[in-house]
């Protein structure tokens, strides 16, 4: 296999990266991958993982629900049902921190479509691009989405995008800086991004160490914090405007994350667990499972 090391910090630049967990696939393969963190801006992330070209047997599975849209078992009932809730949450932050009803909109790593059908239907113009051949075809099939492969990010004009939302998904591309130059050139002056990622410095995330299903290795190469991606997004030209808690996240990663452990009364113990981070989240909402950030370009 061909594997992807990282020598140097792709936050910082530093060479000080030292091993912190080791953690198991529990999706796909069993394989055991390696988080190595920077010792200068303590920036974490998964080493040695599966090339572009080779990472898709990984998501090769039923269980990935956001590519197959299975609905069996508890758990993934929990996860449509926020689903529902927080497609109308996010609606109304686009629309908040873009300052406009209706614009042009641009949905990164779209899974099955349910976020892109959601903003169409309140007059945006929409594209959406993902990865997932599967998940394309579901979202022609249920939505008629005409969502596109992830190459076609190259073929946007600059400026194209009012809005620019990765919702989960920064956690899984391979080249991050070039991703986030792409981001800046493709947003129009006064465009925002709108980036929702685990938080690995959150409650479920310290509780749970090495097990938290949210390091989901090798699909997610990346680990962030709210210092580290802002420190990212300043890199490359934005500012960080707001963060935003997602609280019932964890709820779910802890219910996956009890599975994982073989744990009896999965979703009982997951609650308990989910319950606790919420009102963690309530006093400090860094702590939160998963985080929502609101960048905008720097002035100049």
């Amino acid at each position: 296999m061909n594997k992807v090391n990282i020598h140097s910090c792709p936050i910082c630049g530093g060479t000080r990266l030292e091993r912190a967990l080791t953690c198991i696939d529990h999706y796909a393969t069993g394989e055991t991958f390696h988080l190595c963190r920077c010792g200068d801006c303590g920036f974490l992330f998964t080493q040695g993982f599966p090339a572009e070209a080779e990472i898709g047997r990984y998501y090769d599975t039923p269980d990935y629900i956001s590519h197959s849209d299975i609905r069996k078992g508890a758990m993934n009932a929990a996860y449509h049902w926020v689903r529902s809730y927080m497609l109308g949450r996010k609606a109304r932050l686009v629309a908040r921190e873009a300052h406009r009803k209706e614009g042009r909109l641009l949905d990164i790593g779209t899974g099955t479509g349910y976020f892109a059908d959601t903003m169409r239907r309140r007059g945006w113009q929409v594209e959406a691009v993902e990865k997932n051949e599967g998940a394309r075809a579901f979202a022609k099939e249920r939505f008629g989405l005409d969502v596109k492969p992830e190459s076609a990010l190259k073929d946007y004009a600059e400026g194209s995008f009012d809005v620019i939302t990765l919702w989960h998904v920064m956690e899984h591309l391979e080249h991050l800086n070039e991703t986030w130059e792409r981001l800046n050139r493709l947003l129009t002056e006064k465009g925002v991004l709108i980036v929702a990622v685990p938080n690995c410095s959150s409650y479920d995330a310290q509780k749970y160490g090495a097990y938290w299903a949210a390091y989901d290795v090798p699909r997610h190469l990346w680990h962030f914090t709210p210092a580290t991606i802002q420190q990212l997004g300043s890199k490359h030209g934005f500012i960080l405007a707001e963060r935003h808690p997602m609280p019932f996240d964890a709820f779910y990663v802890s219910m996956l994350t009890e599975k994982h452990l073989r744990h009896s009364c999965t979703f009982l113990r997951g609650l308990l667990t989910g319950t606790l981070a919420w009102f963690s989240a309530l006093v400090s909402k860094e702590r939160s499972s998963s985080m929502i950030y609101v960048f905008r370009k720097k002035k100049g």
